[in-house]
């Protein structure tokens, strides 16, 4: 059986700040990381948890994240802010612009924060929550290293490209959360699946020839299945789009992994709408929530992460020995 030990929240911050800053990362860019590792381990989403901390030390300490990164703000626009992110971790840049794209949002009724030179933005609903969390209604789009080949083709071009909305609550009318990629599942998956010896879904992903693979090795040398077919190659074009393309970011067929040392870094982007809801929003928000809760059996999108974050934050969070062992090593 594998020795687990229960670490509270505090302790995990604490741990991955101190790792991230022996690995060479400054204060803001540790501290980034340790919320958002934080964030991902109290709702039980453990392929973004502490499982990536000793892939973030590695690649501060191979220079795929320049971990002394300072990231700049500018403004070209009323209702545009733009951030280049260093090469140091997506976390610290978007904290970087977050407060003058609100600002921006709330003054203007509407503004996007852009995001280059950046990396791996982690668990991109985080985002839209707290976008939501300032009264606003987030879009939230990331790009990442080519896993998805296009429809009947075999070599990928776009990522796994997640979208997220984060929808604000009031007076009656809940908040939630939707955060889903264009992949049946995250690649992060897949990787934590070949770390533990564990056969993948063999409706996950293609191997090499095209064929579909239980292997999460022979997956993470072929191609992710997009969710929905065709429709899942398209939403992930559209992430595409708008995290790339619009945020002048590296395309996902040219950035190095997100895992590894190979290649530099990655240079991918990121993408975010921050819009303020009119007088009818909310009314039309409880009336739509209320239609899906009627229903026996039926939940809003994120509740398994609320539930999770509930229990989490008071039992603690059970950690592998063997993780931690690695983290140590860093």
């Amino acid at each position: 059986m594998t020795e687990t030990i229960t670490l509270s929240l505090e302790t995990i911050y604490e741990l991955t700040q101190d790792a991230l800053s022996r690995a060479g990362a400054n204060a803001a860019q540790a501290q980034s990381i340790a919320k958002a590792t934080v964030l991902a381990e109290q709702d039980g989403i453990r392929s973004h948890g502490l499982l990536y901390v000793p892939i973030y030390g590695e690649h501060v300490r191979c220079g795929k994240v320049i971990g002394t990164a300072v990231p700049q703000v500018t403004q070209p626009q009323p209702g545009r802010v733009v951030v280049d992110a260093g090469h140091g971790f997506a976390h610290a840049a978007i904290d970087a612009g977050f407060d003058s794209f609100i600002k921006a949002a709330k003054s203007q009724g509407v503004a996007a924060m852009t995001l280059h030179n950046s990396y791996n933005c982690g668990v991109l609903g985080h985002h839209g929550e707290r976008i939501a969390d300032q009264g606003l209604l987030g879009l939230c789009f990331t790009n990442a290293p080519a896993s998805i080949a296009p429809t009947g083709g075999r070599k990928p071009v776009i990522g796994t490209n997640p979208f997220a909305v984060g929808v604000p609550g009031h007076e009656g009318a809940p908040g939630f959360v939707i955060d889903q990629s264009a992949s049946v599942v995250a690649k992060s998956e897949i990787m934590l699946c070949q770390r533990e010896g564990r056969a993948i879904d063999p409706a996950w992903a293609f191997d090499a020839e095209g064929k579909p693979t239980r292997d999460p090795a022979a997956a993470l040398q072929g191609s992710m299945a997009p969710a929905g077919g065709y429709k899942g190659f398209g939403l992930g074009l559209l992430v595409e789009l708008m995290a790339a393309c619009l945020a002048e970011a590296r395309l996902g067929k040219d950035a190095s992994p997100f895992s590894g040392t190979a290649g530099g870094p990655p240079a991918t982007g990121q993408c975010f709408i921050a819009l303020a809801p009119g007088a009818g929003f909310f009314d039309r928000v409880k009336a739509l929530t209320e239609a899906i809760l009627a229903q026996e059996g039926a939940r809003l999108p994120g509740t398994r992460r609320k539930t999770q974050r509930a229990r989490l934050q008071h039992s603690g969070v059970e950690v592998p020995q063997a993780l931690l062992d690695r983290i140590a090593a860093i």
